[in-house]
């Protein structure tokens, strides 16, 4: 993968695109993601659009670090912070209470998901725009998520704004969703970490 050094001005592409309402595929430590601001409802409709997605079906916020996941949701530092401390960057996906300021369609019954992924790139965007952003597997809706920037071109390359290149991403088992809505954290669905392990961290 290129460094991110190499790929500063994409990144300040990328940012640009995001907050002029335009939506970009970029890396994440599992598959590229279509990603878009969360807080204006017709950048994420749009992409929603490219893919064929189903408006009822959530996204999630990828953030830059853990603090930013605590400034925009303070009650996680103190109910799993050191949780969240040891397993995170990674593929970890945390479904908390949605705030009012997102866009409808980002939320799904009032609670949206939300992870900091394991990519210096996608964490890099995050933070140059100053908030989470929103992310969708970069594929038509019903087909498998990818790992190869050439699949994306192919597929949605004619109808995207940007795609930032980095070869491919590493793949493997999606991310361990985990609902911390309610009194305990529970399982959602299996992932790339282990119930077991997120067990051990939370009896610390």
């Amino acid at each position: 993968m290129e460094s991110l050094t190499a790929l500063n001005g994409e990144v300040d592409e990328a940012v640009a695109a995001l907050r002029s309402g335009r939506p970009v595929v970029l890396p994440t430590d599992t598959v590229y993601g279509l990603c878009a601001t969360p807080y204006s409802e017709e950048p994420v409709r749009r992409a929603y659009r490219l893919k064929g997605r189903d408006p009822l079906q959530p996204s999630a916020l990828l953030a830059s670090d853990v603090d930013m996941l605590f400034e925009c949701l303070p009650e996680l530092r103190s109910r799993i912070g050191p949780v969240l401390r040891a397993l995170l960057p990674g593929p970890l996906t945390l479904v908390v209470a949605a705030s009012a300021s997102l866009a409808r369609d980002v939320t799904a019954d009032g609670t949206v998901a939300v992870r900091v992924p394991a990519n210096d790139v996608a964490r890099a965007i995050a933070r140059a725009c100053g908030q989470p952003i929103t992310a969708t597997s970069a594929n038509i809706s019903g087909q498998p998520a990818t790992s190869e920037p050439d699949a994306v071109e192919r597929t949605l390359g004619g109808a995207i704004d940007l795609l930032i290149d980095t070869g491919p991403t590493p793949g493997g088992p999606p991310s361990t969703i985990v609902d911390v809505t309610g009194r305990e954290p529970r399982l959602v669905r299996a992932g790339a970490i282990p119930w077991e392990e997120i067990e051990a961290c939370l009896r610390g």
